[in-house]
């Protein structure tokens, strides 16, 4: 220590830092999936605090969150969950009955409900399955991670086609304007089932409906896929570290 100043040379500082980040270090990698929870559920949670706070009257707090996850999701509401109203979902014309008659997708995004019908999460059903299934097959895996072999590239590739498949078809159904394309109708499904099931089954995008089917399905297994094939690729990792930094205390005779 500087007797004049009273503090560490500039050495000895860096080198107490050093110590101090690889213990942060350390005791990440030992805890990763804590940090991953807290982290990663925050930002699944998110889309579900904005309707929260708009049924609060906090408007200026759930719209900022409706503005930060119109960046990553389209957040059209006739493909969206509400919460607060007398339905989980709406159909396209019943969003323009109170909204307005449209088919325009930047105005209808505009659309996060009002008190009459509920408040919009901020990302679509699609989104939805596909980011909070991250979360809880990741719960779902780690206390099993020993004893779960994992998935294999190509595995994983064959739980991402279904969701490439019906998304892909999405994309190019709304090419011909949103509720006129093939993927509204389903007229083809129809066909091919011989009118099984109800029109409703077929046509729209509410809860209960094919197209409503396939994207909580198709979004869970690239969950399911996604945990499987890349968590234990992380667990490895953050073993790693753990065990480097751990073996180079032990060597300095420092505790962790």
């Amino acid at each position: 220590m500087d007797n004049t100043t009273g503090t560490l040379p500039v050495s000895a500082r860096k080198r107490a830092w050093k110590i101090a980040l690889n213990r942060a270090v350390y005791r990440l990698s030992v805890h990763w999936m804590l940090a991953f929870s807290l982290v990663y559920g925050l930002y699944v949670g998110l889309p579900f605090l904005a309707p929260v706070f708009m049924q609060l009257g906090w408007s200026g707090a759930g719209k900022l969150i409706y503005l930060g996850y119109s960046v990553v999701c389209h957040q059209m509401p006739q493909r969206s969950f509400f919460l607060f109203g007398p339905q989980a979902m709406y159909s396209l014309e019943q969003i323009q009955t109170v909204w307005q008659n449209t088919i325009n997708p930047l105005v209808l995004r505009q659309y996060i409900g009002e008190p009459a019908l509920g408040w919009k999460v901020a990302w679509s059903d699609r989104m939805v399955s596909m980011y909070t299934s991250v979360l809880i097959f990741a719960w779902l895996w780690y206390p099993l991670r020993k004893k779960i072999k994992p998935l294999p590239w190509w595995g994983f590739l064959l739980f991402l086609i279904p969701m490439g498949i019906d998304g892909i078809t999405h994309t190019v159904s709304d090419f011909y304007g949103i509720g006129q394309g093939f993927r509204y109708t389903n007229a083809w499904l129809a066909e091919l089932t011989n009118y099984a099931f109800a029109p409703t089954f077929y046509a729209g995008d509410a809860l209960g409906s094919f197209n409503s089917w396939m994207r909580l399905i198709t979004g869970t297994l690239f969950g399911l896929g996604t945990v499987w094939f890349g968590f234990p690729y992380l667990e490895m990792a953050f073993q790693d570290t753990a065990r480097v930094i751990r073996d180079k205390f032990q060597r300095a005779g420092l505790p962790l």
